[in-house]
Parts: C-alpha cells; structure tokens; sequence
C-alpha cells in the first residue's frame, strides 16, 4: 500500500485519485470548495441545480476512450447521460446571413450536412474529415494504445496551425469557420492553435456527443466513490496552504484547516502558477517559474443560468451555436465593438427529460481583460458597477437569443450570471481559464507541460498539462499514473479488461 496526497478535487485530481485508488493507493485528496469535482461542480439558484462546466462530453460511447477508463475504473454503467440526437449534434446559425446549419452525426452525417450548402465541396469535405482521422491516429494515447516511442514522430500536418490546416482541404472561405465552430470548446484561436488539437476536439464530438441527466456533480460523486472504497478520502472544504518542499522533495502539504498531510508521492491537480504560489521560490528553478508565468492561458467564459417558466420552451436535445460573423470564429478574444461574437445555448436535460425545459444555458467566449478592473475584488463583494455590468451584458446576450428564438424573452423567470472572475475564484484557474493553457503550433514545447516535475515526489495533472475538456484531462491522469506506476502500465491494464 502507497500513499499520495492529491491537491485539487477537480476532474484531473479526481480521476488521478481514482485510478491510483484502483491500483492499491491510499489516496487522499484535498478540496478547496465545499464540494468536489471542479468542472463537474453545480450550485442551486431559484430552487434547482445548474451545471457549472462539462455541459457537453465525448468518448462515453461504448468503446469509446473515456467510456473503457470508466469500466476500467467499474463505474461506467451508473453513469448517466442522454445522448444528443443523430441527425443534428449541433446547430450553428450565423446572423450575418442568418444561415443555419444542422450537424448530423459521424463522418458521413458530418460531410452530408455541410455539403448540402456548399456542394461543390463535398470531395474537400470528405478529405477533411479523412484528414482529421489521420492526425488523431497519430495520438497513441487518444486511443489508449500502449506506445514504446517516448518521442514519437508525426506527419508534417500534425503541427500545423489549425486554420492553415483546414485551408489545405476546403476552399470556400465561409466554410473554413462552419468547420472551426467548436473554436469556443478548446479555446481555438487563429494561427496560434495546433491541428491536431483542432482534430482531436473535433472527431471526437463527430463521433456523438452526450450530456450527463440530472447533474455532472453525479459523475464527480463516482469517482469520489471508487477513492472511499479503497479506504481513501476526498475532504472538501480543506484547500491546501502551503507545500512544504526541501532538496526538491516534498515533506508534507499544509491544510488551510491547519493540518499536515504526509505521503508517498504528491500531485497538483490546480493550475500550475497557482500551485507555485503554495510552495517557497526556492522549490523551482527560476527558470522554470518563469516559463509557467509566460505561457498565455485559453480564454474564458460569461455565463448566464436561466430559470424557465413551467411549459413555456421546448427541451432542445442538441447544443446551439450562435456566430455573429464567418470571419470571427477564430477570434473570440480580441478586442471587439462587438460583443457577444457568439455563444453556446443549450437546455440541459433531466431525468424523465419531458416535452419543455425548465431551465437553459448561455455560455459565451471573453477575455478577463474585460473584468481586469475589478480583479483584487472577491464574490460578493465587487461592487454595484460590477453587478450593473453583469446585467448588462446578460441582457445583450438574451437580446441574441432572440433571433434563433423569438418570444425567448417571456419564457425567462429568472437568471444568474458568473464572469471570468467567478470561474477564477470557484475553480483557482488563472485569469478565469476554461482550458488551461493556450497551445501554439510555433511553440509547442511552451504549451506542453511535463507531468513529471524537478522535485522528485511531485507530479502535475489537468487540463494544463495535456488536452483540455472531459476527455483531455482524465487523458492526462493515466500519463500522470504511469509517471508512478510506469510507461503503459495503466494502459495495459485497461485493454486486458476492456478488449
């Protein structure tokens, strides 16, 4: 029996806990918040539940690659989730020539759909599509392939920037952005973000997406069972303090309860600079802090949570996109007269999902430069000019709504809001980053975060590392295990039972 304490109870600490917790650890895993699962978190507002992240996941398909760490973990049939529909995924309306596009399913759905509205690029569709399958295969983790290569070489297109990629295979200048919708998930940026990011995201959501019934918070609490059943714990409420490090080892972690927690190994499941922040400037070689602080962070998000009258508006089993401008997809956080560019709209479902909704989501790309102002406040305390902000800009946002909604406006009864100041102090993300940090195609070394640190019992784990999202950062946690346990060992034990 080894021991390890994990930092952070988000997605990546979580998963981290529960697959070193299956192989005979005794994990304990420290929380800042009352409750555990970062991104899987939700609070309650108008007396129901609202999602705080994870709103759309990939790879829970049986056979898919988070479904098999799932089963390997024995927890993927008490995982509840809806599928989205086949014949749209996803819709995108564009109100510069308000266009909607309907997304069908899988490769052939995909192709199907779009060529529909540009004809004369079904070939380059089709080779597109081809393409992005090419680059994933490249990526033996992506498929849970055991791999003896420590510096594996790619094709010339697996380093490309996104855009230039999807440029070598479709024409048409407004299709180029329809492809690149899903820029807002992955942080997606022009000439900055690597193909094989683009493909990854890309595909995977191809392939179907789903959404979890009644709360992502279930699924945090199945991981946090598998850490209870191998007599580890998961204590909320006990963020760490400090990480005490000598001779580039780590002695022990300080609770902001006050307690001293001991172990084997440690990993940080926060972002990186604010682990930094925990520990002495000696710990790391200024070098290295130096590196962590320049690498820019993905964007981040405005939400506004809305409470449905009873029976007003219908349950929309698909994720709609909203894109004021083709020209823009690529350039959610550059300063704008604008605002919003665009924003994901979706009605999370429920268990016995009925004929209406009771509540929607809006979520929205924008850049903490736009709440700089009120930075060294906290929640609950950044003044009326703040809260009179939020309101404004929720309202801007409902006055969309109305465009692929008409009469959207009477079915509201009430909402909440949160900045990229909120997702900073809920989720300790620096700058209030969905996705951690920014991957550039003419940098990729800055962008690629070793798991394995220079203090010899510290490992790193999250979305900061590797790949963002629900199937980037759990991804991630099995190269954050082997780092302990050894290179594939956790694969090889995945496919042996899932083949």
């Amino acid at each position: 029996m080894k021991t390890a304490v994990i930092i952070g109870g988000g997605l990546g600490g979580l998963f981290t806990g529960a697959l070193l917790s299956h192989e005979g650890f005794k994990v304990t895993v420290l929380e800042k918040n009352s409750t555990a699962g970062g991104g899987l978190q939700n609070f309650r507002r108008f007396g129901m539940k609202f999602d705080t992240g994870m709103h759309i996941i990939g790879g829970m398909h049986p056979g898919g690659n988070i479904y098999r760490i799932c089963q390997y973990l024995g927890i993927a049939d008490r995982v509840q989730l809806r599928d989205v529909d086949d014949d749209c995924t996803d819709s995108l309306y564009f109100a510069e020539d308000r266009t909607t596009y309907r997304i069908g399913r899988g490769r052939e759905g995909f192709v199907r759909s779009l060529a529909g509205h540009f004809p004369e690029e079904r070939a380059g569709l089709e080779a597109y599509v081809d393409a992005m399958f090419r680059l994933t295969d490249e990526v033996d983790l992506f498929h849970l392939r055991p791999s003896a290569d420590s510096f594996p070489v790619h094709s010339s297109e697996f380093g490309l920037a996104a855009d230039a990629f999807i440029a070598r295979y479709i024409r048409n200048p407004r299709l180029r952005n329809v492809v690149a919708y899903m820029n807002p998930l992955y942080g997606g940026r022009a000439d900055e973000t690597p193909a094989y990011v683009h493909a990854i995201v890309s595909s995977l959501y191809m392939q179907g997406a789903s959404r979890f019934v009644g709360g992502s918070d279930r699924f945090a609490r199945l991981l946090v069972s598998v850490i209870e059943r191998a007599g580890g714990e998961v204590r909320c409420g006990e963020g760490a303090e400090w990480v005490e490090v000598s001779n580039r080892h780590v002695d022990y972690v300080r609770s902001a309860g006050g307690r001293e927690y001991r172990a084997d190994c440690y990993i940080s499941a926060i972002h990186p600079c604010s682990l930094l922040r925990l520990m002495d400037e000696k710990a790391f070689p200024k070098a290295y802090r130096r590196r962590l602080d320049e690498i820019p962070n993905g964007y981040s998000v405005f939400s506004v949570y809305v409470k449905l009258k009873p029976g007003t508006f219908p349950y929309i089993n698909h994720s709609e996109y909203y894109m004021t401008r083709y020209d823009e997809v690529w350039h959610f956080d550059e300063p704008h007269d604008t605002w919003p560019l665009g924003f994901l709209f979706m009605t999370p479902p429920e268990e016995n999902q009925g004929r209406y909704a009771d509540k929607a989501l809006v979520t929205v790309p924008m850049r903490y430069a736009d709440v700089a102002r009120w930075e060294q406040t906290t929640a609950g305390r950044r003044g009326s000019g703040y809260e009179a902000w939020k309101r404004e800009k929720a309202g801007q946002l409902l006055q969309r709504i109305e465009e692929i909604h008409p009469g959207f406006h009477a079915c509201v009864d009430k909402i909440n809001t949160a900045s990229p100041l909120t997702i900073r102090d809920y989720y300790g993300a620096k700058e209030g980053t969905m996705c951690g940090f920014s991957k550039d195609y003419k940098n990729l070394p800055l962008s690629q975060l070793p798991v394995v640190t220079k203090v010899d019992n510290l490992r790193l784990t999250g979305q900061c590392n590797n790949l963002p999202g629900f199937c980037g950062v759990p991804l991630t946690a099995v190269n954050t295990v082997e780092s302990i346990l050894g290179r594939n060992y956790i694969l090889d034990r995945i496919n042996e039972m899932t083949k």
